[in-house]
């Protein structure tokens, strides 16, 4: 399990990932494996400054009780490596525990904030807000999951806009990351609006993981310019997860810019 990087050689990239990491457990039925532990290993592999992962459990007592090996921690601290800061918050409670968002920084979190992106009562969904101090740059950083229904995620589109431009200052580099469930452009159009930009690379297909066919998963930055996206293959990544991770790099500026970067 190899994923290249550029940490360590240079100071001046801020290399970002995202994950939909299935909460841990792959298979269906009797045929079910527990996974969490790979994924910590894989996690680790990414070697990225911050981590933005979905679908990651808090608990769930049932689970517990079948796997052997369930680790004792929430899965957000179980999967942040050594000297991460690991952030999550709810988005759905369920009979037997409650799974959402979370983030594993290598910088320091300065600030955080929840907000229910639900659309309707059969999927509830959320956004994570983490703010981090990189390398002396204020860098916002925000996991989201969006729903499985069009409409639904026209309208996060929107309540994902009006939340960055409630909370965050035109002059502070943002990152939105995580699955938006969109196979076509939509989301990515309406994100352009405000100057929240994705950009592709030859290899940044992520679903389903065994036989990437789309790109359910995006990095959108402003005030960042983006210097690669990959999304790493193989039998053990396709393991793991229904999703592949991807992994965005962007040069970190010295200082915050005076204007968002198109």
């Amino acid at each position: 399990m190899t994923v290249d990087s550029t940490f360590g050689e240079r100071q001046d990239v801020l290399r970002v990932a995202t994950y939909n990491i299935h909460k841990g457990v792959q298979g269906l039925g009797p045929a079910r494996r527990l996974e969490i532990h790979n994924l910590a290993l894989a996690v680790e592999t990414l070697d990225a400054d911050i981590v933005c992962l979905q679908e990651v459990r808090q608990g769930n007592r049932k689970e517990a009780s079948y796997f052997t090996g369930w680790p004792d921690l929430p899965q957000a601290q179980f999967l942040a490596p050594e000297g991460y800061e690991a952030v999550y918050r709810t988005n759905a409670v369920t009979k037997h525990g409650e799974h959402g968002n979370a983030l594993l920084s290598r910088w320091p979190v300065i600030g955080c904030q929840h907000e229910d992106m639900s659309d309707h009562r059969f999927e509830q969904r959320g956004l994570l807000h983490a703010k981090l101090l990189v390398a002396g740059v204020t860098v916002h950083a925000i996991v989201v999951h969006f729903g499985l229904i069009p409409s639904s995620r026209v309208r996060q589109t929107a309540r994902l806009k009006a939340y960055i431009a409630r909370e965050i200052p035109l002059d502070e580099p943002v990152v939105v990351a995580g699955d938006f469930n969109d196979w076509g452009t939509r989301v990515r159009r309406l994100l352009r609006v405000d100057s929240l930009h994705a950009f592709e690379g030859p290899r940044t297909l992520t679903y389903p993981s065994r036989y990437p066919v789309a790109q359910l998963d995006h990095i959108y930055a402003r005030g960042l310019r983006p210097l690669s996206l990959a999304a790493p293959r193989g039998r053990v990544w396709s393991r793991m997860s229904d999703h592949l991770p991807l992994i965005a790099e962007f040069h970190l500026p010295q200082q915050a810019p005076n204007a968002p970067v198109g």
